[in-house]
């Protein structure tokens, strides 16, 4: 792996299932690393399931060793019960990758349609086969990998306006 690639994790959070995806990135390619997806025990306690999605994630971060994460932003259910679980997810799913280190990235689910397959509407199968059509090689059997690699594939896209942004506001915060 050249220098100026960089490894990414995408992860699509989920209490029940976390789809987790890994791209390598040098600026014009995206290389298919591996994808997965967590599955806590559903019977389990809710503390419980969190430690498992938490020592996933960090499982998948050790072995593949990523530099920078990438992670769905929530969006509101109407179920304010299951909206609050998967923000509990969704926070472990935050965390693990802080606590290894790594700069962490949101996108909406709308902006990682649109950026994957052009559209903020596009529904899962449209995903799946854009996922495929970028990275050729990619082998996934879910949905939450394909999602998680769609992660990866919006945070590799936007991961240089980022940092120009947050170099341009760290240079108005200082005048």
């Amino acid at each position: 792996m050249q220098e100026r690639t960089i490894r990414i994790i995408g992860l699509d959070p989920g209490l029940r299932r976390t789809g987790w995806g890994v791209v390598d990135s040098d600026g014009v390619r995206l290389i298919y690393v591996a994808s997965g997806v967590i599955t806590p025990a559903t019977d389990d306690d809710l503390a419980y399931r969190l430690r498992a999605l938490y020592e996933g994630v960090s499982g998948v971060i050790a072995s593949f060793k990523p530099r920078e994460a990438a992670v769905e932003e929530t969006f509101v259910n109407e179920n304010p019960r299951s909206t609050l679980k998967l923000g509990q997810a969704r926070g472990t799913v935050l965390l693990a990758p802080a606590m290894c280190g790594l700069k962490v990235a949101e996108y909406t689910p709308n902006l990682i349609k649109k950026s994957v397959v052009g559209s903020g509407h596009a529904d899962k199968i449209q995903i799946q086969a854009m996922v495929k059509f970028l990275m050729p090689k990619a082998t996934f059997g879910s949905a939450d990998e394909a999602d998680a690699l769609a992660i990866a594939i919006t945070h590799a896209n936007h991961r240089a306006s980022n940092a120009m942004l947050a170099a341009h506001q760290l240079k108005v915060a200082r005048l």
